[in-house]
């Protein structure tokens, strides 16, 4: 999913798709890319689960998946939750190194008074 995201105009596409659902044409009017490249874009963002489309009328509209962009929020809030428990873990050990050499300091001008 997150390799989706990698391609800025699929970016610029998920952004235009947060306001409402959109067909093809008034995308591809807003983006300095063709119709057929915005279909090929759409297709990979619908594929990860980001957008889904449905047919109204005679044209298709895209819009964002909210149960897809909820699933990238829990992947992301729990690769942040891992990078802060590993951010404590290593300030702890950081910390107590500091203690380490504090006491050893503190016990070599113990010995020399």
């Amino acid at each position: 999913m997150l390799v989706a995201l990698g391609d800025p105009m699929r970016q610029s596409i998920l952004d235009w798709l947060s306001d409402g659902p959109l067909p093809v044409g008034r995308l591809a009017d807003g983006l300095p890319i063709s119709r057929p490249a915005v279909s090929q874009h759409l297709r990979v963002l619908k594929d990860v689960g980001l957008v889904t489309d449905r047919q109204e009328g005679t044209r298709r509209l895209y819009q964002v998946d909210p149960d897809g962009v909820a699933a990238l929020r829990a992947h992301l809030d729990a690769m942040w939750a891992r990078s802060l428990q590993s951010f404590a873990l290593h300030a702890e050990h950081q910390h107590a190194q500091h203690q380490h050499a504090q006491e050893g300091e503190d016990e070599h001008d113990d010995a020399d008074s």
